[in-house]
């Protein structure tokens, strides 16, 4: 679903470079078309799982390294750690089902929320990749590439990411197992001695929180960066659903 609208637009070389525009020059009219990208769904699926990101990173924090307030408060006033654990274990089902939610939409949704976009099992979707990385990444070209949904470096970084939230599901439910009566966390019991005990899953799960934390650093940076480089709207799309595109500047 497109509409037609009219928006000044400055040209994305001199963006680029940084260079100065005068501001007597005269700016021409360009077409943009409103395109409806992100569905509710997968908007939902985004900020449910941003914030059930950050409370497992910071309560995980805690578990692994608690603070000592309280220490010498009555017995009753020390349940603040039980707080922290119960966050933890609950933001993680929100998790686990967000990510099981995405992956039913992968297969409902629209095209730019379709499974096809995020493996790249053919070779466009490589060559795709290649000239994202010499033309966004590493600028070793001077043509653009610009996409109304994921670019293809996009795409593969959340695949990437999909397999991490179900490493970091299973990896946390199985050291939930032990103390826990409940069906989900039984079912992933095995992870544990696959990994060579609680030890071993721990770091796994540790290593794959601060993965999380890289990719939440490159992830809001490279956001802005996109809405400020091409302005059609990165940041506000995944609140409103709509991008603006205009057919030039689309491979």
């Amino acid at each position: 679903m497109a509409t037609e609208i009219t928006a000044s637009h400055k040209d994305f070389a001199d963006r680029l470079r940084g260079a100065h525009v005068l501001e007597t020059e005269e700016e021409v009219p360009t077409s943009y078309r409103r395109v409806y990208v992100w569905e509710l769904p997968v908007r939902v699926f985004h900020w449910v799982n941003a914030v059930a990101v950050l409370a497992l990173i910071l309560t995980g924090l805690l578990i692994g390294n608690p603070l000592r307030i309280f220490y010498a408060a009555e017995p009753s006033s020390q349940y603040w750690f039980g707080w922290v654990r119960f966050i933890h274990f609950a933001s993680g089902y929100v998790f686990f089902f967000n990510f099981l939610y995405r992956m039913y939409w992968a297969f409902a949704g629209n095209k730019y929320a379709n499974w096809r976009n995020f493996i790249p099992y053919k070779k466009e979707d490589w060559k795709g990749v290649w000239v994202v990385l010499t033309t966004d990444i590493f600028p070793f070209r001077k043509e653009r590439h610009l996409s109304v949904g994921h670019n293809p470096l996009a795409s593969l970084t959340y695949f990437i990411l999909f397999l991490l939230i179900l490493l970091q599901s299973m990896t946390g439910f199985a050291l939930y197992a032990d103390m826990s009566g409940s069906f989900i966390p039984s079912l992933f019991a095995w992870v544990k001695p696959m990994l060579g005990g609680d030890a071993s899953t721990r770091l796994w799960h540790h290593i794959f929180m601060w993965l999380f934390v890289l990719f939440t650093i490159i992830h809001v940076y490279l956001v802005f960066f996109h809405d400020w480089l091409e302005g059609r709207g990165v940041t506000s799309s995944i609140i409103g659903g709509w991008k603006f595109r205009k057919d030039e500047d689309l491979l």
